[in-house]
């Protein structure tokens, strides 16, 4: 078919497709359909890839046909002809034979021969006369000479003309003027990033899309999604993967997971990772491997951990510290770190601090803050100090609270409290608890009280008790009970309801606590598992209270054998109750030694009775 119309328009016929730059490489993606003009002012496509590889495969026979059509009218001087022959001989590399038709239909005012024209000194290594014609084919109108020109601008750092000539391929419309552009404007921080984006985006440049997607993430990310899915189904590999991402973080794993494999098999190492991360969590340790495998071997560190740390799991030491240097060679001091627990958990504790070194050293916060536990463990609290210090000062809660920790035991309560604080106000469960205690202490009982909540949300099961205990203290004197009605009828109050989640997460004094709330209303059998569960975990107010349940049931041994058991662990009253119940049953020596028992554990009350008691035996003795 041969050519007809406009001189400006000619080559305009889609046939010349410029093959895809890799996916997500930048300035060098485009639209699936552009002119041989537009392909050819791509400079720094032109850096990168020979001529051959600027179009897509054409047929053979239509080559010779289009060349044979117009040699003859380019031979006899038909601007038009020399135009188009010297665009499919450069197109071919023929540079040489190129170059006159070129220059002959530029000399005639061709402003896409001047174009192209550009295009070749561009190859031939002649910048300057390059953009000297590119110039001339702008002035003429031409979009994608405006380009190339302001490409060729920026690459030498005179942003101004950069910014002058690529506006004006922008706005006559051309995709890759536009994409330049924002490019440019973005790398300024002006201004007009997101139109001119958008602009390049809307006529199907894929790379234009990528980064119009990364800025709309944060504000609009139902747009953004929209744009990545445009992007990576166009083949742009880290458009694919963050729409993985952003699936995977709503939930919608399956789809995350195809787009994930897109990309990795583009050969997106972070998604390779990603994707074992998936296959992972869903039980597929094998295939996991495998994608870990192969992103690791391309340089994803994060990927060589997740090896380590399968392998550590699996008991495979040797392979895990393999994978573990494998990430920590790729510049990820997560890979020391990770080094570090191996050794730890091997009692190879020189070597565990080398580790720890390695990383704190190279700004790692944990690590840091481990190498500090572990210095302290040693008994060097002075050099764990600054360690903590480093690591609470980049953001580590732990380490904070581990300061407040050190500080308080040398009692200066004030910088523990400092450092409580902090580590509190980044939501650290035990760090709010010990502001708490230290507010409650300070008589500041609302702002302990705000504390005290925080930590017992966080599941504490102290902050719970604790905080039960306050609003306890705090609540008004409650009301006594009218004439007929029963001692239980009252609503339950927070402080209960406190009491009882700290009792479900096995605070034993909360247990005793709820069991004696409940023997107040007269729920017996609930105290009384209450009391069980309490003395069972330890506590000796809960053997006694428990063995007082039993006794008034009737259940005078097993009672016995939990007042034996509190007596045991200290508890004097519970040793006075056994000291009479040997009395009444006329072991007098064996009540004599529980009251001796219960003189030593007190408290004065019980040691005045506990005194009388034995005299009495005493003298029955000796009656």
């Amino acid at each position: 078919m041969g050519f007809m119309g406009d001189r400006s328009t000619l080559l305009e016929t889609g046939r010349f497709v410029r093959a895809e730059s890799e996916p997500g490489t930048g300035a060098g993606d485009t639209a699936p359909l552009v002119n041989a003009q537009t392909v050819l002012t791509d400079a720094e496509f032109l850096d990168k890839h020979s001529a051959e590889e600027m179009f897509a495969e054409t047929d053979a026979a239509s080559d010779a046909e289009l060349e044979a059509r117009h040699r003859v009218a380019a031979d006899q001087g038909d601007p038009g002809a020399m135009s188009v022959l010297g665009a499919l001989l450069l197109r071919r590399g023929d540079l040489s034979g190129a170059e006159p038709y070129l220059r002959g239909a530029t000399g005639e005012g061709d402003r896409a021969a001047a174009n192209n024209l550009g295009v070749l000194l561009h190859q031939r290594g002649y910048p300057e006369e390059a953009a000297d014609w590119w110039r001339v084919a702008a002035v003429a109108g031409s979009a994608p000479a405006a380009h190339a020109l302001g490409r060729h601008f920026r690459e030498r750092g005179d942003e101004p003309a950069a910014e002058y000539w690529l506006r004006q391929a922008a706005e006559s419309g051309h995709a890759l003027g536009a994409y330049g552009l924002a490019d440019l404007l973005e790398h300024r921080g002006d201004k007009g990033v997101e139109r001119w984006f958008r602009a390049a985006a809307e006529q199907g440049h894929r790379e234009a899309a990528y980064r119009l997607a990364r800025h709309l993430r944060k504000g609009d990310p139902t747009e953004a999604e929209q744009w990545y899915r445009q992007a990576a189904a166009r083949g742009h590999r880290r458009a694919a993967l963050h729409l993985g991402a952003l699936l995977e973080a709503r939930g919608e794993l399956k789809e995350a997971g195809r787009w994930y494999l897109t990309s990795a098999k583009q050969g997106e190492a972070r998604a390779a990772c990603a994707l074992g991360f998936l296959l992972r969590d869903a039980g597929d340790e094998d295939n996991a491997a495998a994608w870990w495998h192969r992103a690791a071997q391309d340089g994803d560190a994060n990927a060589a951990n997740a090896l380590g740390a399968l392998h550590a799991a699996r008991g495979e030491t040797q392979t895990a510290e393999r994978w573990y240097r494998t990430a920590m060679d790729a510049g990820d001091q997560n890979g020391a770190y990770n080094l570090a627990l191996l050794c730890v958990a091997q009692d190879r504790t020189a070597q565990a601090e080398q580790w720890y070194r390695r990383a704190a050293y190279a700004g790692h916060r944990e690590a840091a803050n481990a190498l500090a536990i572990l210095l302290l463990q040693g008994g060097d609290a002075a050099g764990a100090e600054p360690w903590f210090s480093k690591a609470a000062e980049a953001g580590s809660v732990d380490a904070a609270f581990n300061l407040g920790i050190l500080f308080a035991s040398r009692d200066e309560d004030r910088t523990a409290l400092k450092w409580y604080e902090r580590a509190a106000s980044a939501g650290h469960t035990d760090a709010a608890l010990q502001v708490g205690i230290a507010l409650v202490r300070d008589g500041e009982e609302r702002a302990a009280e705000r504390h005290l909540r925080c930590a017992a949300g966080g599941g504490s099961a102290e902050a719970a008790f604790r905080l039960a205990s306050l609003l306890e203290s705090l609540a008004p004197p409650a009301e006594p009970v009218a004439l007929g009605e029963p001692a239980g009828g009252a609503p339950r109050t927070e402080s209960e309801e406190w009491y009882e989640r700290a009792a479900e997460l096995g605070h034993r004094r909360a247990q005793v606590r709820v069991g004696m709330l409940a023997a107040a209303r007269g729920d017996l059998a609930v105290a009384a598992r209450w009391y069980r569960e309490a003395a069972e975990a330890g506590s000796r107010n809960g053997a006694f209270n428990l063995g007082l349940l039993l006794a008034r049931e009737g259940s005078e041994p097993e009672a016995a054998l939990w007042w034996t058991r509190a007596a045991v662990a200290g508890h004097g009253r519970a040793a006075l109750r056994l000291g009479l119940l040997a009395a009444r049953h006329g072991d007098l020596a064996e009540g004599q030694k529980w009251c001796v028992r219960a003189m030593e554990l007190g408290p004065a009350e019980v040691s005045e009775r506990a005194a009388r008691l034995r005299q009495a035996l005493a003298e029955e003795l000796s009656a």
